[in-house]
């Protein structure tokens, strides 16, 4: 072969090996903004069995165990929460780019750190991006697939709603939203106390198996032995809608500041002791009392949650419901 047909073929090869690298970059362009940069959705073979969160120095494990989610590896999570995040994990798409002025505005000068978000099937490593929590969008977030590459808006197709919010570090919010949730003979005592009519406030005492109404001198003759035996089973369980995480800490002080509605006080044989406080509601649209809604807090936590009546309600009982007419 002569020398110049071997540079003629040499430079034929390297045409078609430019050639070869323009298609492929194109392809991957088309992912739609490069697959490195968007693969933010997990797809597992079978299932997602660990989450992990962190930033700030915090971390939160989520792993599945046998067909329980555990949190942090000590108590089991709430099922519904678990379901919602793994329902933005595995179907989470974009839904448009962020412009660096964008991001530069709504997310570095605000010094909003990123929560680093890991997911794995078994041992192995499925994904892995950055969540920016911002109130810039209904989405409630700016994502990145590392600190490097392009931000976008990221969302779930069929859901309107804040997907932000579910990327929190927060345990108790992976937790049962229970307020009580105790069998009669876990109860010692119930102290309901009405703010505003301390007349219909009562004492319930149990001592093996046997519940007395009672007040802080004597007890009450007359009063309907199943109607207390009743009430002591509505502790079984009690529940509330969710933390109010999104309310400011201004916010948080002048609501738990102001009088409240009602105390439930129930204490164990063991001497343990939760404290329930309930304040009105004001429903946002009106301005007036919400109808449905209160709020609520225990002393285990300075967080404020949202309690439905319809779960607290058979709890607001006044002292003359014990006694027949």
């Amino acid at each position: 072969m002569t020398l110049d047909k071997l540079v003629s073929r040499n430079i034929s090869l390297a045409v078609l090996l430019i050639a070869i690298l323009i298609v492929v970059l194109l392809f991957r362009s088309r992912a739609p903004f490069g697959k490195d940069q968007t693969s933010f959705a997990s797809v597992p073979q079978k299932e997602i069995t660990r989450i992990e969160l962190s930033g700030k120095g915090e971390k939160l494990l989520l792993e599945k165990k046998g067909s329980t989610w555990i949190v942090n590896g000590k108590k089991e999570a709430r099922r519904s929460g678990i379901a919602f995040m793994e329902r933005i994990l595995t179907e989470m798409k974009i839904k448009s780019p962020v412009s660096s002025d964008l991001f530069e505005g709504e997310i570095a000068n605000k010094n909003i750190d990123p929560v680093k978000v890991k997911v794995y099937e078994s041992a192995k490593l499925l994904g892995s991006f950055l969540v920016y929590k911002t109130e810039s969008n209904i989405y409630g977030n700016i994502m990145k697939i590392s600190e490097k590459s392009k931000p976008f808006i990221v969302f779930v197709p069929g859901y309107e709603g804040d997907i932000g919010s579910g990327f929190t570090m927060n345990e108790f919010f992976w937790l049962p939203y229970m307020v009580f949730n105790l069998l009669p003979s876990e109860i010692a005592s119930v102290t309901f106390e009405n703010i505003a009519d301390p007349a219909s406030s009562f004492t319930i005492r149990g001592r093996n198996k046997v519940y007395t109404l009672a007040d802080d001198s004597a007890g009450h003759p007359g009063w309907d032995s199943s109607r207390v035996r009743r009430y002591i089973s509505y502790f079984t369980l009690v529940p509330f809608e969710r933390w109010a995480l999104d309310l400011s800490p201004s916010e948080s002080d002048s609501i738990k500041s102001g009088s409240p509605m009602y105390r439930i006080k129930v204490i164990k044989p063991d001497g343990a002791e939760t404290e329930l406080t309930l304040w009105e509601k004001a429903d946002k649209k009106t301005g007036g009392k919400d109808s449905d809604r209160l709020w609520g807090k225990t002393g285990e936590r300075e967080d404020l949650f949202v309690m439905r009546y319809f779960d607290i309600d058979p709890l607001l009982k006044k002292r003359s419901y014990f006694f027949t007419e």
